[in-house]
């Protein structure tokens, strides 16, 4: 790729690029730069062809070690507010981007990075993974949308223990929370992934996109206004032939798939 970023290395695989974020001296934390950076990072992909993102972090402590402390130590009221309102901005073009986006959890992952790794659709954790949102104990809270993702993901009762208490969990009670999709053993992370996206990528690319769309608008909007987000995508999936021309197929051949059968879709 032609494109060259300071904190990010973008690896591209086929259909799916790997990009390491990597501030090893400062636990791959997140700044203004980075954010940048990652918005960047996101257009480009989009536009060249990939289908999936997995984000992991350089180096085997930290996968995203919170956001950088020295930058937030700064900051006034007013300019805390302006940082956490630039990060949700971040973390919402993550969570609505076309591309499947996966968090490969390889390390330490709380406070910012934790809210990186909910932004993304899937996510998948190592052995030294210790994951959570512990900013009451050095005297703040989640700014980047913990505070309203997670207890979508896990109900307010748990977010709330979670946040309050600020410990951090391990990849097999986070697992069993629902917080990510697969724990992994030492050295499996890259397999998993492979694993975890393969039947995803198998699908036509415009009922993926269409599909996240529909999903994320039941977070966003009332009942009837996600119905009609979820109406309009379906709409949309008729402007691709893909969904004619396999009737037509089914047709011709004498065969067509039940929802008992879909190993032909």
């Amino acid at each position: 790729m032609k494109t060259k970023f300071r904190h990010l290395s973008l690896d591209r695989r086929e259909a799916v690029t790997w990009v390491t974020i990597d501030r090893t001296r400062d636990r791959n934390s997140i700044h203004t730069g980075l954010m940048a950076e990652v918005e960047q990072c996101l257009a480009v992909l989009e536009e060249n062809g990939t289908r999936a993102a997995v984000f992991t972090g350089a180096g085997k402590t930290y996968f995203i070690g919170g956001a950088d402390g020295i930058e937030m130590m700064q900051l006034s009221r007013k300019q805390a507010q302006a940082f956490s309102s630039r990060i949700q901005g971040l973390f919402d073009r993550l969570e609505s981007s076309t591309l499947i986006t996966v968090a490969a959890i390889n390390g330490l992952c709380f406070g910012g990075g934790f809210e990186f790794a909910l932004a993304c659709d899937l996510r998948v954790a190592g052995p030294g993974a210790r994951i959570g949102l512990p900013e009451v104990k050095v005297g703040l809270i989640p700014g980047g949308g913990g505070t309203q993702r997670l207890p979508k993901l896990v109900g307010t009762g748990k977010a709330m223990e979670l946040i309050l208490s600020g410990r951090l969990v391990n990849p097999a009670e986070a697992e069993k929370l629902g917080l990510i999709h697969l724990a992994v053993e030492d050295g499996l992370l890259n397999d998993a992934v492979d694993c975890l996206l393969t039947p995803i990528l198998k699908q036509p690319h415009h009922a993926l996109r269409l599909a996240k769309q529909a999903v994320l608008a039941a977070d966003r909007e009332p009942s009837n206004a996600g119905l009609a987000v979820e109406s309009e995508c379906f709409g949309r999936c008729f402007e691709s032939s893909f969904f004619r021309d396999l009737m037509q197929q089914q047709l011709r051949d004498g065969v067509l798939t039940t929802s008992e059968d879909t190993s032909k879709l």
